[in-house]
């Protein structure tokens, strides 16, 4: 399956397995099962969207927002839960706001997961961390 590498974007093909002990990037030898969310922006969105073959989880926020910050660790804990099973990322929508008319976010923290490049389900408002796992655990396999 095609991995992109959360510290250097490079896409790697890792075989698919149900655990893993130790992944590295093939460019920059750093651990891709790092589970950190990803700050996404214009420039890489896409690449990481259509060139990894998990489910690619955005949380679409703005630093302004009270139940943007209530749900960050929320966010960060629930990604600790598919190492190589989903890429958790970030889109600052203060910072990105084409990325948020491109997508119509109208509320935020909107959460969109994208597979195989394409959007298959978005919540909005905040969720707890249990909540977030349910939702992703629908399409990881």
């Amino acid at each position: 399956m095609r991995v992109v590498c959360p510290h250097c974007f490079s896409v790697n093909n890792v075989p698919k397995k149900d655990s893993y002990k130790k992944a590295n990037c093939g460019k920059c030898k750093q651990s891709l099962l790092n589970t950190a969310p990803l700050e996404l922006n214009e420039n890489n969105f896409d690449e990481v969207v259509a060139n990894t073959d998990l489910p690619v989880i955005v949380d679409f926020w703005a630093p302004w927002c009270g139940p943007c910050q209530m749900m960050a660790p929320n966010f960060k804990a629930a990604a600790e839960h598919f190492p190589l099973k989903a890429v958790f990322s970030k889109v600052n929508t203060e910072n990105e706001q084409n990325l948020g008319a491109r997508f119509g976010i109208r509320s935020i923290p909107t959460l969109i997961i994208f597979k195989n490049g394409v959007e298959v389900d978005r919540a909005t408002g905040a969720l707890p961390k249990e909540q977030l796992i349910e939702f992703v655990s629908q399409y990881t396999n």
